[in-house]
């Protein structure tokens, strides 16, 4: 369960628009922290919870705050897609929904190129085909299969992890193309950035000053086609 002697880092990705979206993601973070890993939420590690403070802000419609607004949207891509394939070492996928989170899909399928170990979990009755969910999406689990409970979660995650040691490394992990390659190096960043704001004990939710600096390392990024 460690790495180096630090505990494995699990990716949480699923849908995070309502409380009781959160929530349960929440819990299923709570689980993995229990069996000793640690985990990336997004709403809670990432750029998102920083971002939406701002996001019913009427001056959001002005042109220069827009543009920033684009420029953000880069940010927060980038930086999932470096914890998916750099931060973190597995993914849980909480594919709960009428039907699986457009995210969570993207980043499961990142993870599973990447050759990650991921689980993908759901226990809602709603599928897409006649009792039968997406195989395109629970085929990224290798296997074909997802766990139903929260208690199925850790155990799962370490025979699939353990499956993934056997096998070696990915080599897609140390050579990846070039456009991802691009995305990688500006998330990289950004994280730099937010792991200074969190240093210094300076505020990230809802901080101008954080996404100015953001916005600014990403319009550099693109200026110079880096991103």
């Amino acid at each position: 369960m460690t790495k180096n002697a630090q505990p494995y880092r699990i990716y949480c990705s699923g849908p995070l628009f309502s409380p009781e979206e959160r929530g349960l993601m929440e819990s299923i973070a709570s689980r993995l922290e229990q069996a000793g890993y640690r985990t990336f939420l997004p709403h809670r590690d990432g750029l998102e919870p920083h971002v939406l403070a701002m996001a019913n802000d009427p001056r959001g419609t002005l042109p220069g705050l827009r543009d920033v607004g684009t420029l953000v949207n880069r940010a927060i891509f980038a930086l999932d897609i470096y914890q998916v394939l750099e931060g973190c070492d597995a993914l849980v996928f909480n594919m709960n929904g009428r039907v699986p989170d457009e995210g969570g899909v993207a980043e499961t399928a990142v993870a599973f190129a990447g050759g990650k170990p991921l689980v993908i979990y759901k226990d809602d009755a709603r599928t897409k085909f006649l009792g039968a969910d997406n195989c395109m999406v629970t085929g990224l689990s290798r296997t074909f299969s997802k766990v139903n409970g929260l208690d199925e979660i850790v155990p799962e995650l370490a025979r699939i992890m353990e499956a993934a040691r056997a096998e070696g490394p990915s080599p897609y992990r140390d050579n990846p193309p070039p456009q991802v390659r691009r995305v990688l190096s500006l998330g990289r960043k950004v994280w730099n950035v937010m792991e200074t704001f969190r240093f210094f004990g300076e505020p990230l939710e809802g901080s101008r000053k954080l996404v100015d600096k953001i916005a600014g390392l990403c319009r550099k990024a693109v200026e110079a086609g880096q991103a």
